[in-house]
């Protein structure tokens, strides 16, 4: 009998053209080959418009899984990551083979099924500052309200809950209409139930398990965050690929409660985040540096930053340095001293002068409300 504990992945070909049979074929020779390394193949996912494939594999390495896939048909992976059972059921809907797939005339059982996902973010006020201002019994009856009309019209609209750390959401659709509608019923009835409450956004983007991180959908979920952050409050931000899924007319009468980004809009935010991501630590990383990593002159990087964020880009690198900080105090109780160093602050009484003035306490009482 296998331990319980030894890790499963999935791994990515980007195979150009490919079909369902082909996979199947692939699939049927990695069965022939799988004890031979230590594996068993659980099932797969294939994407005929863009061709990728995607295996999940219960093995004791990643390198049992190339070493399997070569032998059996030299279709090495272009990525291998590490996934847990639990959070691909929940963003994908399985972990084995469908229940119903077709028998080729040779007898060889193949599916076409993709695992291109819209996935919806929600993102509210930290729960700790929700304390902070309304007091325990209020924020709790504020939070449990707020996870009772998003679970309520995801069940409506049929999608999945996917399991995570924290107190905002990560819904998983395969119909990006689906994933629009509930993400406006969930707009009008937080705004009908809480506008003056809180600060509530929206985050809708798509894409597949394996891209760029190590961890599943992640390029997909970081760019649905990166998207929250610029919207306003009660916004719902949705990403070239989401728009590109639904009818041409549905975003002609977008008022501003959506922020509908162009692919040259996606193109700068994730340029200007991927900088912030390298060097927000760095208290030496100034605007200089900025324009240089983005290929920008100071007047460009200016205009193009206010015009998508509707910040400067100073004050987007501030209130991300102050985020981060912030996730810092959650995971480990430094000094203040400490945080403001490691995120990016050279003064600690500039960087407790914006945490109150962005967060509402000093950064020592946020200290004392995780503890």
């Amino acid at each position: 009998m296998k331990n319980k504990h030894v890790p499963i992945y999935m791994d990515v070909h980007i195979v150009p053209g490919v079909k369902a049979r082909d996979v199947a074929t692939a699939h049927s020779k990695d069965l022939q080959h799988q004890e031979e390394y230590g594996c068993s193949c659980m099932t797969y996912w294939i994407d005929e418009d863009r061709g990728n494939i995607f295996c999940l594999i219960d093995a004791p390495d990643k390198e049992a899984v190339q070493e399997m896939h070569r032998k059996a048909h030299g279709l090495i992976p272009n990525k291998i990551i590490e996934v847990s059972k639990t959070v691909v059921r929940s963003f994908l809907g399985r972990i084995y083979d469908p229940e119903s797939v077709e028998i080729s005339e040779e007898g060889l059982p193949f599916f076409s099924d993709t695992s291109f996902r819209i996935l919806l973010l929600t993102k509210i006020t930290d729960p700790n500052l929700l304390r902070h201002q309304f007091g325990s019994e209020k924020a709790n009856e504020l939070l449990n309200s707020h996870n009772q009309i998003i679970r309520k019209n995801v069940k409506q609209y049929g999608g999945r809950e996917v399991e995570h750390e924290g107190s905002d959401f990560i819904i998983s659709f395969s119909s990006a209409a689906k994933a629009m509608a509930c993400a406006l019923d969930i707009q009008e009835e937080m705004l009908k139930e809480h506008s003056d409450k809180f600060v509530f956004k929206i985050g809708v983007n798509a894409g597949e398990p394996v891209e760029t991180t190590n961890e599943l959908f992640g390029d997909t979920i970081r760019f649905a965050d990166n998207m929250c952050f610029i919207a306003t409050n009660f916004q719902i931000a949705v990403a070239p690929p989401v728009k590109e899924l639904m009818a041409k007319d549905f975003f002609n009468n977008a008022t501003k409660k959506l922020l509908a980004l162009t692919p040259q809009d996606e193109s700068l935010l994730k340029l200007l985040f991927r900088h912030l991501e390298e060097k927000w630590q760095n208290p030496d990383f100034h605007i200089t540096d900025y324009c240089k990593g983005t290929a920008m002159s100071l007047s460009q990087l200016y205009r193009k930053t206010i015009s998508l964020t509707g910040m400067s880009p100073n004050t987007l690198l501030k209130e991300f340095r102050l985020e981060k900080a912030k996730g810092l105090m959650k995971k480990q109780s430094f000094n203040i001293a400490q945080i403001t160093f490691d995120s990016g602050f050279t003064s600690a009484s500039y960087f407790t002068k914006c945490f109150k003035k962005k967060f509402g306490l000093l950064p020592m009482a946020y200290l004392e409300l995780l503890h």
